[in-house]
């Protein structure tokens, strides 16, 4: 059995779609390979943040995007939030909506 990708909500799936071509397509093919072999890709595609919550980095033409994840049992990978980067440093505000809504989807986690 491969690994399902679940968001945190249908707002968090339409902004994800309406990313820029080339990174929206970046997503697409890190996705698919995170299906098969799991949401640890390795740097440079993904990145550990802190307790528990990960990056999933794209780079194109366009910018850069990054889309915030956790993992629950059961090969289950969380879409939380996306954002595009203008700096340099993750924002703390980004980082902070996905931190809560990973602390809520774990609280909610039925195993």
């Amino acid at each position: 059995m491969g690994w399902e990708i679940i968001y945190y909500n249908d707002a968090l799936q339409k902004e994800i779609k309406a990313l820029p071509a080339g990174i929206q397509a970046r997503y697409i093919h890190l996705t698919e390979r995170m299906c098969i072999y799991g949401a640890n890709l390795g740097m440079p595609h993904t990145k550990a943040m802190k307790d528990g919550l990960f990056e999933l980095r794209m780079k194109s033409q366009e910018g850069i995007g990054r889309v915030f994840y956790c993992t629950l049992v059961n090969k289950r990978i969380i879409m939380l939030h996306t954002f595009i980067k203008k700096t340099k440093k993750t924002p703390l505000k980004e980082l902070n909506i996905a931190i809560s809504r990973m602390k809520e989807v774990k609280a909610n986690a039925d195993t």
